[in-house]
């Protein structure tokens, strides 16, 4: 269908800002179009040549004349939809998360609050709960964890720890000495079925036990690299006594550091016997509870997740090569972990952490 219309007759002055909107300078590409129409409907071009040329319907051309004609270049803007957009009580929705220690009413059965069920009660979409709880920033999704020490000896032992990381003597090599205990060789009851590079590896859920080892781990500190490691069925003193003779023979000749947690078996008569006979080793004990003052527990983490988690292994003996090989392939691009948290630091977060629990 073929819409004929006259000229449209521009008002005074308006030809001018017609054009600058045509530009899309400071105007969207839909504003910009419909003072197109305008333009072109003024120069009297047929309503069915603007249409191919602004791509619109021969019922939008004609709405924008009659806009223009009516109002002026004001009404080529979008009418405001009747009704007022919704008022979000932002201080009254963060009252309510943060409300009984930000703990949900017992009537409603949830464990914690979540931006969808926080927008259902308060009538508003998820993206303002989430987009208002960034700002203010409040996350009761997340969890931490954490478990308070008591070692009456905890400053102590962890300026101790900490000084050996930040601030280690001279002319003397520090290690962090821990046992990843208990690791599993498992074997799946069925084959890995790869699909393709696109589609993630599929396991069957259930695997047969082979039998577990005891990992023992030196990091070194200044090099990032596993100056010694060994595999032990158990980890009782003998076994300990055992290593710190691998570990010291690692590092031949010089004043030796050794930080480790604060597990019985690091302190039995036999240590204490092994120590007494090579004064230039030196123990460090973590405080209790805190055995994440251990840097080598970070490497423990990465042989994990890049070794054991998706490994299959159908021995001991198996599983055994399989981490000597990781750690031969780690030491050769290994790089040292940075300790940045200070005593201080540390020390105030706990005592922080002490004193809210007191508290409730």
């Amino acid at each position: 269908m073929v819409y004929l219309a006259r000229a449209l007759e521009l008002r005074d002055g308006d030809r001018g800002a017609l054009e600058v909107l045509t530009r899309g300078n400071s105007s969207s590409a839909t504003l910009a179009l419909r003072a197109r129409t305008v333009l072109l409907a003024s120069a009297g071009m047929p309503n069915i040549q603007i249409e191919q040329i602004t791509g619109f319907s021969a019922p939008t051309v004609l709405k924008w004349r009659n806009r223009y004609a009516e109002g002026g270049i004001e009404a080529l803007s979008d009418v405001q939809r009747p009704g007022r957009e919704r008022e979000i009580d932002e201080l009254a929705l963060i009252a309510d998360t943060l409300a009984n220690d930000g703990n949900p009413p017992a009537e409603l059965g949830i464990s914690h609050w979540s931006a969808r069920i926080m927008a259902e009660r308060h009538g508003v979409s998820f993206s303002s709960v989430a987009r208002i709880w960034r700002r203010w920033k409040i996350q009761p999704h997340r969890i931490e964890t954490f478990k308070f020490s008591t070692d009456p000896a905890l400053e102590f032992k962890l300026r101790d720890v900490v000084g050996l990381y930040m601030s280690p003597p001279e002319n003397a090599v520090v290690v962090s000495v821990d046992e990843k205990t208990q690791i599993q060789a498992l074997s799946r009851t069925g084959p890995d079925q790869p699909l393709s590079p696109t589609h993630p590896l599929q396991q069957t859920h259930d695997y047969k036990r082979n039998g577990t080892t005891t990992l023992f781990a030196a990091l070194e500190v200044l090099t990032g690299k596993l100056s010694a490691n060994a595999f032990y069925p158990k980890h009782t003193n003998i076994e300990f006594v055992d290593f710190l003779g691998r570990v010291a023979d690692a590092h031949p000749g010089i004043e030796l550091h050794v930080i480790c947690d604060n597990y019985a078996t690091h302190k039995h008569q036999n240590v204490l016997d092994w120590l007494d006979a090579n004064p230039r080793v030196t123990l460090h004990f973590t405080p209790t509870s805190c055995s994440w003052l251990n840097m080598v527990e970070i490497f423990f983490g990465i042989i994990t997740r890049q070794c054991l988690e998706r490994g299959t292994f159908s021995s001991v003996k198996d599983l055994e090569q399989t981490m000597q090989r990781y750690i031969e392939n780690y030491n050769q691009d290994a790089k040292p972990f940075t300790w940045t948290k200070s005593a201080e630091y540390l020390l105030g977060k706990m005592k922080r952490k002490e004193t809210i629990n007191t508290e409730h």
